[in-house]
């Protein structure tokens, strides 16, 4: 083979490998751009609540008992988990609100859990429970209130650690509806849907 050939061989075989590797960069850099436009798409604003009514308050609505109804779906919409939970709100001083909430599931099993919630000197709020790791954070705007935390969720014989991104909504003085996204390594595992009303307080 004279060297003429050879050299063109190796200028061809140059230039497929530098077509590859931008296609490869090209398809990298689409989906790179694939994932934030989906991620920014899927991501609220908590001040576009900023004047929606009515205005929600902690202290008022998280007081006495509280009826919940629930269900938490799988990522195709499929309904898993039916449940109801019975809410006994209480305060501690001025600044904290404690939830016992009793779980009763559908199949017939029954769970508890109990939140501590403190608000802070900016308005903001953490929470503790004994499922929850490290803190909850939530901030109210208007009607609503956006809570971001870790939770432990048993799964038959495992444990796993799944991010909550849980929104609730002030419908008027004694609904709130609420819808948590459940996510793993950013991947959606499911979400949990649940109607709370006040009970009268002559009914309490």
């Amino acid at each position: 083979m004279s060297k003429f050939k050879m050299l063109s061989g190796s200028v061809i075989e140059g230039k497929k490998k530098a077509h590859r590797s931008i296609a490869k960069l090209t398809v990298g850099l689409g989906l790179s751009s694939a994932i934030l436009l989906t991620s920014g798409c899927a991501t609220q604003n908590i001040q576009a609540y900023q004047n929606t009514t009515p205005t929600l308050d902690m202290h008022e609505f998280f007081s006495g008992q509280i009826d919940g109804w629930g269900m938490f779906q799988g990522r195709n919409g499929e309904v898993k988990k039916r449940f109801y939970v019975d809410i006994d709100a209480t305060h501690e001083g001025d600044d904290v609100i404690v939830l016992n909430e009793k779980f009763s599931w559908a199949d017939g099993t029954k769970s508890q859990r109990i939140w501590r919630l403190t608000e802070q000197a900016d308005g903001s709020w953490k929470g503790v429970a004994g499922d929850v790791i490290g803190e909850a954070t939530g901030q109210v705007v208007g009607n609503t209130l956006h809570w971001n935390y870790l939770l432990e969720l048993p799964v038959e014989d495992k444990t796993y650690k799944v991010t909550f991104d849980d929104w609730m909504y002030l419908i008027n003085e004694d609904v709130m509806l609420n819808r948590s996204v459940m996510k793993k390594f950013g991947v959606e595992l499911g979400s949990v849907t649940l109607s709370m009303h006040r009970k009268p307080s002559d009914a309490n």
